[in-house]
């Protein structure tokens, strides 16, 4: 059977029903403890804002503006250590020959070629989680700082390295709806913040501490212990799958042979590098994110004290950021949902922005606390599925290994940058009328973010009719399996994702 052949079995709408069995085996062993370790993850570099509200930068001596800079620290690590892979090998561990939409991203990919994913993959979770312990221990602004950094360095390498893993069970088509709610475990985190922030808070004085040191604390061991727990649990590489009987294994493998490129041995090269760069459809991936990131990573670390500037007390403060991560959380689900049904992906995103805007313009114009709750809640439902969905977008639209790794290197390095500015610009300086001035720059990254998705969604949509018109013409000569490959998402028979 050809390559082409296969790719038409495998990239069908329908699924048989063994691989129907197959996907649900794989998906209850993977999707639960990725979503879990992810929810930790953002659990532990997000609680920075609870702890504030609890008192953190008043004992530590951490002026507003310095607190500002802790939270873009953490940011400068995870870029630091996610950049230098991009020149890493595109080849991928024997005997699949695979490689991720995400792969190249960071030194840990490096590793988690060599290693086993259900050492690596835990090793860094029990990592970042006695960095997050260390976080309740400092003593002074420098401490902060230190350890701030630390954390971005060391949970660095859980996103792409997932990612890396879910390449080497899924199908491109199939990966997109597994990546969102695996993101979903950053808006459940929120949720979880709020409710363990109060609860911890309650030990305020218990051994001496104040409760932000016991919410560090507290929050960090649990992940050190869920990190020994998933030691059991992390599946390793898809050939070697002790869950899947061989005959499972064997289907599995066959179905990502016939998958695109992603059963192909390609030799990296720099001239597929420099294509990513000169690709204006890479480009506005990573300012896409770049959107997104500033109002995601903003809100989620300032909603506490925009809460609390409602009139809240700080228990109280705590406990209602729960009800709109709990939304987000169900938006980003329902959301994908249709998004993998009907396979589209730029209108839900588009919508999601909408649905964000509107939030903020009640939180702006509003005096009253009940509808600029309420607006909380419409800017943390669209942001987290916006993101959710935007995500694995190139990995599904960018083909050839190489110029897939830097496309989705520049999306996620783009992106953090956005994420350090909107810690910087919710200043001490800008909280007047709860952030009035930063919020409406949020909104304008918002619509920026649209006339990026719309760029993608018109430019990603000619492009397939001028193809679907040169075939149907039959001005194509016939291509060779090879100059498929080499041309990859220039090929005149591939097709854009929108």
């Amino acid at each position: 059977m050809s390559v082409s052949e296969k790719n038409f079995v495998v990239e069908g709408d329908q699924v048989s029903v063994e691989d129907h069995r197959l996907l649900r085996k794989v998906d209850l062993r993977l999707l639960p403890v990725f979503t879990l370790l992810y929810l930790l993850s953002f659990l532990d570099r997000s609680n920075i804002g609870n702890a504030k509200i609890d008192g953190m930068t008043t004992d530590l001596g951490v002026s507003p503006a310095s607190y500002n800079t802790a939270l873009a620290i953490y940011f400068v690590g995870y870029v630091i250590f996610e950049i230098p892979a991009n020149v890493c090998t595109t080849n991928s561990d024997p005997p699949l020959q695979l490689t991720s939409m995400y792969s190249n991203l960071l030194p840990s990919l490096c590793r988690l070629k060599k290693c086993n994913p259900q050492v690596w993959l835990p090793s860094l979770t029990l990592i970042w989680g006695i960095v997050s312990i260390g976080q309740g221990l400092v003593k002074n602004q420098a401490g902060l700082f230190g350890i701030r950094f630390l954390l971005g360095a060391t949970e660095a390498g859980l996103f792409p390295g997932v990612i890396y893993v879910f390449s080497v069970y899924y199908l491109r088509r199939e990966r997109s709806w597994r990546v969102a709610m695996f993101f979903g475990g950053s808006a459940l985190a929120g949720a979880f913040g709020g409710i363990f922030a109060y609860c911890i808070g309650l030990m305020n004085g218990v051994g001496g501490r104040s409760g932000w040191q016991w919410i560090f604390i507290l929050e960090g061991i649990l992940t050190v212990f869920v990190s020994l727990i998933a030691y059991f649990i992390v599946p390793t590489w898809s050939h070697k799958a002790k869950f899947l009987s061989e005959t499972e294994k064997t289907r599995l493998l066959d179905r990502l042979q016939a998958d695109s490129d992603a059963g192909t041995d390609q030799v990296f090269k720099w001239s597929s590098v420099l294509d990513a760069f000169s690709d204006h459809l890479v480009w506005a991936y990573a300012f896409l994110f770049h959107g997104f990131s500033f109002v995601l990573y903003s809100l989620s670390l300032f909603l506490p004290t925009i809460i609390a500037g409602l009139g809240f007390e700080t228990w109280q403060a705590q406990l209602m950021t729960v009800p709109p991560n709990v939304l987000a959380s169900f938006s980003i689900w329902t959301t994908v949902y249709f998004s993998s049904k009907l396979n589209i992906r730029a209108p839900f995103i588009i919508g999601a922005a909408i649905v964000s805007i509107i939030g903020y313009i009640l939180l702006i114009a509003s005096t009253s606390p009940g509808v600029q709750y309420f607006g909380v809640h419409l800017a943390a439902a669209g942001v987290y599925t916006g993101n959710s969905l935007l995500l694995s977008w190139p990995g599904e639209n960018v083909s050839g290994q190489a110029k897939r790794a830097v496309a989705v290197a520049l999306q996620i390095s783009v992106g953090d940058i956005g994420a350090i500015a909107g810690c910087l610009i919710y200043r001490p300086t800008l909280d007047s009328y709860l952030y009035r001035t930063p919020n409406l720059i949020a909104i304008g990254y918002l619509l920026f973010a649209i006339v990026m998705t719309t760029y993608l969604w018109v430019m990603m949509s000619a492009e397939n009719r001028r193809r679907d018109r040169l075939l149907s013409k039959g001005e194509v000569k016939e291509e060779t399996e090879e100059e498929r490959i080499r041309l990859g998402d220039r090929s005149v028979r591939y097709r854009y994702r929108v």
